[in-house]
């Protein structure tokens, strides 16, 4: 295969991206369409591809992948709460939040649905997590359970109980880790975010 594609690794490219590696051909998308059908290359939506992990050898980033499909985005709800190892239940749809319209992608690769936030709270918690060759957005824990409760049109926590309930039976949330969450994170969604009163409830539960 193309040392050019190898060295791409995990991180999703562009048309452009793939022909600047072959300067010497006029025509790009030709090429492109070469290696799509040859299962060097995956498509994950118009314009955007992954080198196969079977021709690069490297293994690909749910992660790093929502980022680049729908940006600017970062990884929140119950992915970000499965990645830190907070929920116990496997999550098959890769949720993000997004500053642009509410979307969902059907890929190759993964299902990934994006919620529309809004960009004064879109930053809020939100950090850079470093893996290996490339790095991504994702949600601090506090900032995931926010954004989750804030999607969930059933959830209205107006007592302390209720918080109980939501945390250690509807989504089993580790608990001795909850206790361990930043409270700052809380008070800056409270005064951006949606449904504040349930975040200011889940706050006072943090601090009983």
């Amino acid at each position: 295969m193309n040392r050019q594609l190898t060295e791409i690794g995990a991180i999703p490219i562009t048309n452009s991206i793939i022909e600047s590696l072959y300067p010497e051909l006029k025509s790009a998308d030709k090429k492109v369409v070469w290696l799509e059908k040859n299962g060097y290359i995956i498509r994950l939506k118009r314009g955007l591809y992954v080198v196969n992990p079977e021709h690069s050898g490297k293994t690909l980033s749910n992660e790093l992948i929502a980022n680049h499909l729908y940006a600017p985005s970062y990884i929140s709800m119950s992915t970000a709460l499965r990645y830190y190892g907070l929920i116990p239940e496997a999550v098959y749809t890769h949720q993000s939040m997004t500053v642009k319209h509410s979307r969902s992608f059907h890929t190759p690769i993964g299902n990934y649905d994006y919620k529309y936030i809004d960009r004064d709270a879109f930053s809020v918690g939100v950090r850079s997590m470093h893996k290996g060759e490339y790095a991504f957005l994702i949600a601090s824990p506090e900032k995931a359970l926010c954004d989750l409760i804030a999607n969930s049109s059933k959830v209205n926590l107006r007592f302390l109980k209720d918080v109980e309930n939501y945390l250690e039976h509807d989504i089993r949330m580790d608990m001795d880790e909850f206790y361990k969450f930043d409270a700052n994170i809380f008070e800056e969604y409270i005064k951006v975010g949606k449904k504040a009163d349930s975040i200011a409830t889940v706050l006072k539960f943090l601090r009983r």
